[in-house]
């Protein structure tokens, strides 16, 4: 599931991944994500990546999630310390946002710096 994390403010949004992602999670996180898109034009993101496993239908819609959003997504953040996690930042560009970046899990607030930086 995604858990929205308390330090979301204005047009940057954060959430943490847990136990099992599954296409119903996105069903939830997306209407969010569009509403604040509409509320504040385009957004941050902060992932920070906790979860164990993740189904095929979540897959779907986690490509699905980035084909409606890139163009709205200047900056994501994905915080983990999986080095698969390293690898997923530097494909983000291309299939969710404008600009991505990794930080390891110790560095969350650095994640949040950049996301709030110019």
């Amino acid at each position: 599931m995604f858990e929205k994390l308390s330090e979301s403010s204005g047009n940057v949004i954060g959430y943490k991944a847990v136990g099992k992602i599954t296409g119903a999670d996105y069903e939830k996180l997306e209407p969010e994500v569009e509403e604040l898109v509409k509320q504040e034009g385009n957004i941050r993101m902060l992932l920070d990546l906790e979860f164990d496993s993740v189904t095929a239908k979540a897959m779907e819609s986690d490509l699905a999630f980035g084909h409606k959003f890139h163009k709205n997504i200047d900056k994501l953040a994905i915080v983990g310390d999986r080095k698969w996690e390293e690898w997923m930042a530097s494909m983000a560009e291309k299939l969710f946002a404008r600009e991505a970046k990794h930080f390891h899990t110790a560095d969350i607030n650095a994640a949040w710096t950049w996301l709030r930086g110019n």
